[in-house]
This record gives structure tokens, C-alpha cells and sequence, in this order.
């Protein structure tokens, strides 16, 4: 039996874009029920560069749930703050049934065993996630390899050092593992009100107003991978859910209703090439490590000059404005060097100064 994934137009839909997609898939009566609450897992790294579902496709979300007693909206803390912090994008959406949850201060929870072949890997995993609630996945559309929303998945972990986990040898075991542990994804909303390219550091995006919504999350991230051009049989992430039977990644195997492929085929198609143009276009992000080799070559460490963290910090500043707000970065990276032996370094004074020879 094929999967069903729906792609709606926002701008002909707008508030109910989320129930008629559930329409046109079958319906979701089995999960709008009034015995059963429903927990959303919203996506959200920075705020401040507004690539998480929009306010409005949330909303929709919750209206298609209108029999559901409770909504939670919910994330985890990571290593930009925490997750209350973060939920509050969607501030103006609480009440007394839509609770923001941030999961990593949730007192209940299960441990979730990770296979790794390295060493064992063990996460609480809150119980507000798991079954009889219902769980709703919805994240951007975006040019990701590792995708948006079976990737999304990677926010359940409650701890803000996930870095620890980026490693392919435990990434993509954690997101089928998470996904096993709360019973499935039972809708994935796929938000293409903007889409979204991330390369070598410079992001862009661009007007698309799409949702993909279906009951097959693996389905939904094929779909979105696919019109994202990047092709699924080789995406690790789609190969890692089918291998274990978690949905369906065969292109040939998912039913597109709503808007025709073809017409998705040339939108995105379009969106992608307007998408690498902006990102050519755009001058090299600002890099502390290049920044930092370049005062090396030129000498600025060179005995005997021995330089403290802060004049490091302020002749970086001076040379180029994209340093500022950057302290902590510099910190890091100057230590870096140092530990690498490209820098020698004493603490004096409560300061750290580093020196070549």
C-alpha cells in the first residue's frame, strides 16, 4: 500500500491549510479524539533567523486538532539557550489547552538505549512524548542531507551537548531509536511557507508556501528531500528508516495529492536555482579560525609580542566588524590553536597570553 503525502498551496488555504491536508489524505479521526492529548514537537535552533515552522502553520496544526483536551507544544534546551526560551516564537498561541513543555526540566521520563558501536548510549527520554499522546512532528523545508523532519527528532534528547551526538556512527541509530521509543511519528507537517540553503556558511531562503502533510513522516522527508534535489535512495537518514521498516522512502511508492508533482517539480526546481544564485552572491561568512591563522602568518603572535585574550579580541574587532558579539567563538578558537601547539600560552594575572616563536 503507498503512503499518501498532501502538498497544499498557504496562500489558498492559509488558517485551515493543516486540516484540509488531513482531508485529502484520509482524515485524522483515529487521533483528533477528546480521550487523547496531543504533544507537537516544534523546531527551533535560533530563533533570530526565523527557520522554524511559522506561527501560522502551528496555529493550523492546533486547529486541526480541535476534539484533542490539551496541545503541547514542546522542545528541549540546547546549546543557544534553553528550551523555554525558544518557545516562546510561539508565545502568542498558549492558553489554557496549547502548554509550552520544555522537556529537558520533564521529572518523568524513560531511558532510550542508542546502538553505537563505540559505547553505550543511553537518553531520558520524557514520557510526555510517548503513547496514548499523540505526537505531531513539524519542522522547515530545507537543502539538508540529513533532512528537517525526521532531523527534527534530534531535539528530544534533553541535555544542550547534542554535538555529542552528531556522529554518523550513533546519528542516524538516535533518530530511529527516538522514533521507535515514542511509537511513531503520527503526523509530519513539512513547512515549505520557506524554503530554506544552508552552504559553507552563507544561508538563504526563499517564498515557496507549500505544507506536506502526511502519516508517513519517512514519506513527507522523502517527498521534501526530493524536491529539495537532493535524492533520497542516497540520503543516510531515509536509507536508516526504511532499512528498519519505520516508512517508505520509494519515491514510486508515495501518492503526491493536492498539487500535482509535476507543478512541485518546477516551483522547487525554480526556488532551488533562485536559492544558489543568492548564496553565490553573498561575500565568505566571517570564520575565527581563518581569522585567527592570518594573525599567526602575519606575526601578530611573534615573540616578543605576547598577546592577551582581550587585545586578540579587540585587534580582531578592529580589523573586521563580524567580529563583534563574537568573544566567546575567539576564545574557543584561540584555545584551539593552543592546544594544537600553533600557539604558546601562560595564565598571568587571571589572563591567558599567547605567543609563537
Amino acid at each position: 500500500m503507498n503512503a499518501v503525502v498532501a502538498a497544499v498551496d498557504l496562500r489558498k488555504e492559509k488558517q485551515d491549510a493543516v486540516k484540509y491536508a488531513c482531508d485529502l489524505i484520509g482524515g485524522i479521526d483515529d487521533i483528533n479524539a477528546s480521550d487523547r492529548e496531543v504533544v507537537i514537537k516544534v523546531g527551533v535552533f535560533y530563533p533570530e533567523t526565523g527557520w522554524y515552522s511559522t506561527v501560522e502553520t502551528v496555529s493550523s496544526i492546533i486547529k486541526a486538532f480541535s476534539q484533542a483536551p490539551k496541545k503541547y507544544l514542546v522542545e528541549t534546551d540546547n546549546s543557544q539557550g534553553t528550551g523555554t526560551d525558544r518557545l516562546k516564537v510561539w508565545e502568542s498561541l498558549f492558553s489554557d489547552n496549547v502548554v509550552p513543555v520544555n522537556l529537558s526540566t520533564e521529572k518523568e521520563t524513560i531511558p532510550v538505549e542508542v546502538a553505537n558501536p563505540i559505547r553505550e548510549v543511553v537518553i531520558d527520554l520524557a514520557k510526555l512524548v510517548l503513547k496514548p499522546h499523540v505526537f505531531v512532528n513539524t519542522h522547515v523545508m530545507r537543502t539538508y542531507e540529513r533532512g528537517s523532519i525526521l532531523k527534527n527528532l534530534f531535539g528530544l534528547p534533553p541535555t544542550r551537548k547534542k554535538v555529542q551526538y552528531h556522529k554518523s556512527e550513533i546519528f542516524f541509530n538516535l533518530l530511529t531509536s527516538l522514533y521507535e521509543a515514542v511509537g511513531g511519528v503520527d503526523l509530519a507537517v513539512l513547512d515549505a511557507t520557506y524554503f530554506s540553503k544552508f552552504f559553507k556558511g552563507k544561508g538563504a531562503r526563499t517564498q515557496t508556501d507549500i505544507l506536506f502533510v502526511g502519516r508517513d513522516a519517512v514519506a513527507v522527508e522523502t517527498v521534501g528531500l526530493h524536491l529539495a534535489g537532493i535524492k533520497p535512495q542516497k540520503a543516510q537518514v531515509i536509507q536508516a528508516f526504511v532499512e528498519k521498516g519505520l516508512g517508505i522512502g520509494d519515491l514510486d511508492k508515495i501518492d503526491i495529492v493536492g498539487i500535482p508533482v509535476d507543478k512541485l517539480e518546477l516551483k522547487f526546481g525554480e526556488a532551488r536555482r533562485s536559492l544558489d544564485s543568492e548564496i553565490a552572491s553573498k561575500p565568505d561568512p566571517w570564520s575565527p579560525a581563518k581569522a585567527i591563522n592570518d594573525l599567526i602568518k602575519i606575526g601578530y603572535f611573534k615573540l616578543p609580542n605576547r598577546r592577551t585574550m582581550s587585545e586578540v579580541i579587540a585587534a580582531l574587532k578592529e580589523a573586521d566588524p563580524r567580529a563583534r558579539n563574537r568573544d566567546r567563538m575567539i576564545y574557543t578558537t584561540v584555545k584551539r590553536r593552543f592546544d594544537k601547539g600553533k600557539l604558546m600560552g601562560e595564565k598571568v594575572d587571571n589572563e591567558w597570553a599567547f605567543w609563537t616563536i
